[in-house]
C-alpha cells in the first residue's frame, strides 16, 4: 500500500508555483513537515525567527527586494505582532502567513484558549483576509487562494490550519 502523501507536499508545490522563496517561521510541531520540505528546498531560502514579529518586518524587506516571502507561525504569534501588521497595511505589502491554531477543536492547554479564540477576530481588525482549512483536502485550494490573494492583489492574507486537521494535542503526547 503507497502511503497518503502529507498536505505539507502540497503546500509547497504551491509556495513553488508562486514563487514564493523566502519562508519565515517560529518553531512549531504543526509547521514541522512544511519547514523540512522548504529547508530541504536549494532553491528556498528558509529563516528561523527568534519571535513572530521579526518574520514581518523580513516580510516588508523581502517585497522591497522583489522576493515573495511567507511566514509560518502558530496562532499565539497572531498576538505577538499585531502592532507590526500595521506596517504591511500602511506600506500595501503583499503577506501570507500560515497559521497552525492551537486554543481550537479538542485543546487540552487553558493558556492557549484565549488567543486561538481571537486569532480570526484579530487579524480580520487588521485587515486581513482569513481563509481557513480543517480537512487534508482543503489545504491546498485554500492556501492556493491565499497565495493568489496576497500576490496578486497585495493583500494581506492568514490562512488557519486548524486543529482538526492538526490533530489535537493531549497531556500524554505533550509528556511523550
Amino acid at each position: 500500500m503507497v502511503a497518503a502523501r502529507h498536505w505539507s507536499e502540497e503546500v509547497f508545490a504551491l509556495l513553488r508555483k508562486y514563487r514564493a522563496d523566502l519562508i519565515s517561521y517560529v518553531p512549531d510541531a504543526g509547521h514541522a513537515k512544511l519547514i523540512d520540505r522548504c529547508r530541504a528546498d536549494i532553491e528556498t531560502r528558509v529563516v528561523p525567527l527568534t519571535t513572530e514579529e521579526e518574520g514581518v518586518a523580513l516580510a516588508t524587506g523581502a517585497w522591497l527586494g522583489g522576493t515573495r516571502h511567507v511566514m509560518l507561525m502558530q496562532s499565539s504569534g497572531v498576538g505577538n505582532c499585531i502592532n507590526m501588521f500595521a506596517m504591511l497595511k500602511t506600506c500595501q505589502v503583499p503577506f501570507l502567513t500560515l497559521v497552525t491554531m492551537r486554543g481550537d477543536f479538542g485543546e487540552f492547554h487553558p493558556w492557549q484558549m484565549p488567543m486561538g479564540q481571537g486569532t480570526p477576530a484579530a487579524l480580520g481588525l487588521m485587515d486581513f483576509i482569513v481563509l481557513r482549512a480543517d480537512a487534508a483536502r482543503d489545504v491546498a485550494p485554500t492556501v492556493e487562494a491565499g497565495l493568489r490573494f496576497a500576490f496578486n492583489s497585495y493583500n494581506r492574507v492568514a490562512v488557519l490550519f486548524g486543529q482538526r486537521l492538526l490533530g489535537a494535542k493531549d497531556f500524554r503526547t505533550v509528556r511523550e
